[in-house]
């Protein structure tokens, strides 16, 4: 049983409820242990992955979260930038699986957010399962 550890920016706490059910739902149903931690937003992921990666306790992560594109140039930043940093943190080795949702509206990421429709959540637990499985056989 590997240990994962869930961060999850909670600013859209009712999407964040169907992703965290999704996640949780594919991890428990691989046997695999969890916990969760919340951040402020998409933004701080990453940094509290590289910190959490420091403690040595985690075998990988599920990243979750939703950014929905507003009237500014932020929407831009978040995505990309939450991207950014959590693919500069599987290069340096660590098992993540991306479940930030990056969309136009509220009614896409519902759709993709419910455990019964696109399940997002539980795809992003999925890719970090993956993830972790070739890094044991790389090892």
């Amino acid at each position: 049983m590997a240990r994962f550890l869930i961060v999850e920016a909670r600013f859209y706490a009712h999407l964040n409820d169907l992703l965290l059910e999704g996640a949780r739902g594919a991890l428990e149903a691989a046997g695999h242990g969890h916990e969760t931690i919340t951040v402020p937003g998409a933004l701080e992921v990453p940094g509290a992955i590289a910190l959490a990666a420091e403690s040595g306790r985690y075998d990988a992560y599920v990243a979750l979260g939703v950014v929905i594109r507003g009237e500014t140039y932020h929407f831009e930043i978040v995505a990309g930038e939450s991207a950014r940093g959590l693919m500069a943190l599987g290069l340096d080795g660590l098992a993540i699986g991306n479940g930030i949702l990056t969309v136009e509206n509220e009614a896409q990421a519902l759709a993709r957010a419910r455990p019964d429709e696109k399940d997002k959540g539980g795809e992003a637990a999925k890719a970090a399962i993956a993830m972790l499985a070739l890094k044991g056989r790389f090892a």
